[in-house]
């Protein structure tokens, strides 16, 4: 058992960053409920440390001593300080909901399992993590259509307060119920043991890579020569704006080998006379 209890107290001044598109009173009020801001550590200060003897049998008397200095090692310190600010912050998120944006990327995809029609419809955020799911079936009754497309509600839900995509996946990759059987209309996957089977093998395929799950190889699997190799930095901004306007789910990750070099080539914008 511990005989004593050091408490240490410190002041720790940073500043917060908010990079807003406009300024009015009503952002400058909720700016601390944003979750967008960064953090910079500014000083941090040794303000008080006290000694407390927790054995009552020990008459050993322990001073108190009252410090105020600018610690040395502030470069070793703010990054803790800077781990347990962000922590706190990260604390309080829990149970907040990031609602999708109100224009946004995702992707369709048809497939046929047995004789029935599934489509499978996903939202992205802007960073092109998938955010929600939408699902439509045919020939299938009132019940089983309200029952996907709430079950489609739920998991989207889950997946705005923070659900990875890895527990869907890993609870409903398997499952096995009516229809199931080969699977048209999908170039990863031939076949699925269940509806649910199938999304989420094609959800893991198109936003984890997980190949896996697949059934086929990859298309365009080999890497497609650079552009130039001087010319990195611009076909990395390129890259970049690519990613930024293009379905991360559609492209399944793939966005060089989805890129297809035209420097080479001239079109004629010549009418006839």
């Amino acid at each position: 058992m511990a005989k004593f209890l050091v408490e240490t107290y410190y002041t720790c001044t940073f500043k917060v960053n908010h990079y807003l598109d406009e300024v009015n009173e009503t952002e400058l009020k909720n700016l601390e409920k944003r979750d967008d801001g960064k953090f910079e550590i500014l000083d941090v200060k040794l303000d008080n440390r006290k000694t407390k003897n927790l054995d009552p049998k020990n008459n050993k008397i322990i001073e108190n001593k009252k410090v105020n200095n600018v610690l040395e090692s502030k470069d070793k310190v703010a990054p803790n300080i800077e781990n347990i600010i962000k922590t706190n912050i990260a604390s309080d998120q829990n149970g907040k909901r990031f609602s999708m944006p109100d224009r946004r990327k995702g992707y369709i995809q048809k497939a046929t399992i047995g004789d029935h029609k599934v489509y499978l419809h996903t939202g992205e955020y802007e960073d092109g993590k998938i955010g929600e799911i939408f699902i439509d079936t045919s020939k299938e009754g009132e019940l089983v259509k309200a029952l996907m497309n709430n079950f489609a509600i739920a998991v989207s839900l889950g997946l705005q307060y923070g659900v990875p995509l890895d527990e869907f996946i890993s609870a409903f990759v398997g499952t096995k119920f009516e229809p199931s059987g080969k699977v048209y209309g999908n170039d990863r996957i031939l076949s699925a043991s269940s509806i649910l089977d199938y999304i989420f093998r094609e959800l893991a395929i198109s936003y984890q890579n997980r190949e896996d799950l697949a059934h086929t190889p990859t298309i365009g699997e080999t890497e497609k020569p650079s552009l130039n190799e001087q010319s990195s930095d611009d076909q990395n901004q390129f890259l970049k704006i690519v990613k930024d306007i293009t379905s991360k789910g559609f492209v399944r990750n793939n966005y060089k080998k989805n890129l297809v070099d035209l420097s080479d080539i001239k079109i004629s914008l010549k009418g006839k006379k």
